[in-house]
């Protein structure tokens, strides 16, 4: 946009200055000209007054020699008689042409031109001054003016082009702020905002943008209140499920069962701080992936052990940080570990591999037939809500990464999240999780 602006001023200011520079031009020729003639018609005139006084040879040789062309020898009288004084470079048919019209006329020479000046003397006599005037005489200063005007036309179209390129920086740079803006927001960063510069219709754009921001991030807030809310009112049921397995005789059963509720209180805790945690808040947080994953298979694990699943976790030896907040990664985690157990018979292996570069969580089971269609949100060939993958490829996204699923070496169903992990900005957790499901990981 820049360029076009500026090819567009560097076409319209050069035409405008073309309308210009070429009349001008001309006239400061023709103004060179005049000024060359009315200097001989001076000089002749000078000459005419002496011949009005006497036609002696001699009183006109002292008149001319008193002239300022007459000793450069461009200045010549021709007398009826048909005697010349001077240097005359006329041809004698123009200075008879002269003599007859009774007016001053111009004629071209060698180098020049001459002005022939006819005189009447007494008698019906007539003489005719002649004035050679030099070529150099008829452009002097010309070429200088030329040049002059040349230049400053260059410079005017180099400003208008430079002006030009500098509101097209403006409204440039201020449009590609928007674009940018409008991007990171379409990928979720809701804290971003733009300066409004440039003309005014762009800054009142970028005044709508931040206001249009602002109320995204009111709306959202708002509906994550409500989700708050929401998941407050599950703490009824919650606290009559616990009372019941309050109520259970100890042993085996009840401890499960027990856990279990304390597993869903701490759930339900973690949903209501993380949905009224604002966009800014979110944004700003890192979780560490491998700390999330030894967290949340400490948790399948017990599960795992009644079911009879064989387990393993590969990689996971250092940090990953991910720029998303710890509750999505859970979220996502536990989508992929718990389709495992939704959809595949008991006794069922699957493993983990942490990596800086994705996550992979693969089974024994029978797989996923459509992959293309597990993907879409909503759609499930399992009986179940299809929410589960969708939640993983959300956390896919604000980590920059994606999901595949095809089938793993384990023979059932593999998918892969690839991600883009950051350099540590936080200390990283005591592992203590992680060593925990190490330990008490089965082959």
């Amino acid at each position: 946009m820049r360029a076009m602006l500026a090819r567009g001023a560097l076409a319209v200011t050069s035409m405008v200055a073309l309308a210009f520079l070429v009349p001008l031009a001309l006239v400061t020729k023709q103004i060179a000209e005049d000024r060359a003639l009315l200097d001989a018609r001076q000089q002749a005139a000078a000459v005419v007054t002496a011949l009005a006084v006497s036609s002696d040879p001699a009183v006109l040789s002292r008149a001319m020699a008193a002239t300022a062309d007459g000793p450069r020898q461009r200045l010549a009288v021709h007398l009826s008689s048909g005697v010349s004084l001077g240097a005359s470079r006329a041809e004698m048919a123009d200075v008879k042409l002269a003599a007859d019209r009774g007016g001053s006329m111009t004629a071209p020479v060698a180098d020049g031109l001459v002005y022939l000046q006819p005189a009447a003397l007494d008698g019906g006599r007539n003489a005719v001054v002649e004035v050679f005037v030099p070529e150099a005489d008829l452009s002097r200063g010309v070429a200088t003016a030329w040049w002059s005007m040349g230049a400053l036309a260059a410079l005017l179209v180099a400003v208008s082009v430079a002006l030009a390129d500098r509101l097209g920086w403006r409204v440039v740079g201020a449009t590609r702020q928007l674009a940018r803006a409008s991007r990171a927001v379409g990928s979720g960063d809701l804290t971003v905002r733009v300066h409004p510069a440039g003309p005014p219709d762009l800054v009142e754009v970028g005044e709508a943008f931040n206001a249009m921001a602002d109320r995204l991030n009111a709306v959202i807030d708002a509906e994550r209140e409500r989700a708050a809310d929401l998941s407050h009112r599950l703490r009824t049921p919650l606290t009559a499920l616990r009372l019941d397995t309050d109520a259970l005789p100890p042993g085996p059963e009840s401890d499960r069962m027990r856990q279990a509720v304390e597993a869903l209180d701490a759930e339900i805790d973690a949903i209501i701080a993380g949905a009224r945690r604002t966009a800014a808040e979110r944004a700003a947080e890192e979780t560490d992936l491998v700390d999330v994953v030894a967290d949340r298979l400490a948790f399948w694990a017990v599960l795992a052990e009644d079911h009879g699943r064989p387990w393993e976790v590969v990689g996971a030896d250092e940090p990953v940080w991910l720029p998303v907040p710890r509750s999505d990664a859970i979220g996502a985690v536990d989508a992929l570990i718990g389709n495992i157990f939704r959809h595949t018979p008991h006794g069922t292996a699957f493993r983990v591999t942490v990596t800086p570069d994705a996550m992979v969580v693969e089974d024994a089971g029978p797989g996923i037939a459509d992959a293309d269609a597990a993907l879409q949100r909503g759609v499930s060939g399992g009986g179940s809500t299809g929410l589960g993958l969708d939640i993983v490829c959300q956390l896919a996204r604000q980590a920059g990464g994606s999901v595949a699923v095809d089938h793993g070496d384990l023979g059932g169903a593999r998918i892969t999240v690839t991600l883009t992990s950051l350099a540590p900005t936080s200390p990283a957790p005591a592992h203590a999780a992680a060593i925990r499901f190490r330990r008490g990981q089965q082959a």
